[in-house]
């Protein structure tokens, strides 16, 4: 984006000088393309832009924000005259902004080719009589962010998303089940196939459709979990790393609150938050408040070290700034997210893992669930799962529930595996989505509740 920004220099200062904590401007410039194919037959295609600008007033603590479409220079400075008013400090000139312009790339994101839909399609039709459904979504787009803050600074990103979503439905002598795989990158799309094969991943989603139709009740009670590395994160992510965003900390009293310092989880965990890997569905250089992005740890060797910020956090708590600050699109404030979040790896290997565990529950795949991030308290289904008996891997089961308490699970990790997996998806959090990476290696837990559909 190449633009005069004088015009939002002065009236940002203006602000600042009569009354505002902080004030700023953020601009957009997006696009994107989504092919949906289902029942033999691209369903749907569908194509949008998402151009406009948010401008936001902190005063004596509290956010005032107004948004407003388009990339026109009208459109943004009243947007900023509108929240000025609001916030009771003195609204902009009204100055012309000669030359301002919000440029749009010059090579734009193109309709992606979903001509190999539908040969993969009826490769995996041909692979299975049991198939009921099979569906697909191919997912591109593009976003350009410009941050206006004070003191004369300017931050600029630019992101590229893409997604490949795939889901079979199964059914067997009335029985049915739902496998699904997905790959998600912040590459374009002439990279993201580099290292993967959508008819792989269509082949994953067959193979957990088809394993769950074979599955048989899972029991229920306390057991020991062991989870593979590509379980997903969701412990990582929803039981313990929304309790330590900021606003929850603060205003919802997490769990988490005025522990940093102490220890809070098993000495093998390590949990960090890093925006900038290249490639994962978290990634950004700078967050959408134009702070730059940067690794940040958050529990170490067992020990609470720090909160996921933003500015308001600064603003109010005096809490260091992490890059944190995220937003779904410019009709939103931001607020403290996730960027990508993992584990680190530990020492042990999955078999060792396994033969140490005489009874339990090995979970290859999470599904979805809920949880109190006050709290951490939790309910998580699982879409993949297998007994363990006396050491070894048993039979697939289904209808497995694991509840517990995300910071109490994390206490009771007694091993963590050599390898690290990641796995995309998109977080919800105050009405908004952003994209996000949680990873986690294989790990034991002891003495997790399991709910089972033989109960």
């Amino acid at each position: 984006m190449n633009c005069s920004l004088d015009f939002f220099h002065e009236n940002i200062a203006k602000a600042m000088k009569n009354g505002a904590q902080y004030a700023d401007v953020y601009i957009q410039s997006g696009e994107g393309h989504s092919v949906h194919f289902e029942d033999g037959k691209i369903d749907e295609i569908s194509s949008s832009t998402a151009d406009g600008s948010g401008s936001r007033i902190i005063v004596n603590g509290k956010t005032f924000y107004s948004h407003a479409p388009g990339g026109g220079a009208a459109a943004i400075a009243s947007a900023f005259g509108r929240c000025a008013e609001m916030a009771g400090v003195e609204a902009p000139a009204g100055a012309a902004l000669d030359g301002f312009a919000v440029e749009r790339a010059e090579n734009p994101v193109k309709q992606p080719d979903a001509s190999f839909l539908r040969e993969i399609d009826e490769t995996i039709k041909k692979e299975s009589p049991y198939i009921r459904q099979s569906s697909y979504r191919y997912t591109v787009s593009r976003r350009r962010i410009l941050v206006v803050k004070p003191g004369g600074e300017v931050a600029e990103d630019e992101r590229y998303y893409t997604s490949f979503a795939a889901q079979v439905i199964a059914e067997r002598d009335g029985v049915v089940q739902t496998g699904s795989e997905r790959r998600c990158m912040t590459l374009p799309q002439g990279l993201f196939w580099n290292g993967a094969s959508p008819l792989e991943l269509a082949r994953t989603a067959l193979r957990r459709a088809l394993l769950m139709l074979e599955a048989r009740p899972c029991p229920a009670g306390k057991m020991r979990v062991l989870m593979a590395g590509e379980a997903g994160g969701t412990i990582v992510h929803e039981a313990c790393g929304h309790g330590l965003e900021a606003d929850i900390v603060e205003k919802d009293y997490s769990t988490y609150r005025g522990k940093i310092g102490e220890k809070v989880a098993h000495e093998t965990v390590t949990m960090i938050d890093g925006p900038l890997t290249e490639g994962l569905y978290g990634d950004y250089r700078f967050d959408d408040e134009g702070t730059p992005a940067q690794r940040t740890v958050l529990i170490e060797n067992g020990v609470l070290k720090n909160y996921l910020t933003d500015v308001l956090s600064l603003q109010l708590y005096g809490l260091p700034l992490t890059g944190n600050g995220r937003r779904e699109s410019y009709r939103c404030v931001p607020v403290p997210r996730m960027s990508n979040t993992y584990l680190l790896p530990g020492r042990d290997d999955l078999d060792t893992m396994l033969a140490r565990t005489e009874r339990g529950l090995f979970v290859k795949k999470m599904g979805g669930g809920e949880v109190d991030p006050t709290s951490g308290d939790f309910v998580f289904y699982v879409s993949e799962a297998y007994l363990i008996e006396k050491g070894k891997l048993g039979a697939p089961v289904r209808g497995a529930i694991l509840t517990g308490n995300g910071p109490e699970a994390l206490r009771n990790i007694s091993a963590l595996g050599n390898n690290l997996v990641m796995d995309p998806g998109m977080c919800g959090k105050s009405g908004q989505s952003v994209p996000v990476t949680d990873g986690q290696p294989s790990m034991l837990i002891e003495g997790l509740t399991v709910g089972g559909s033989e109960a």
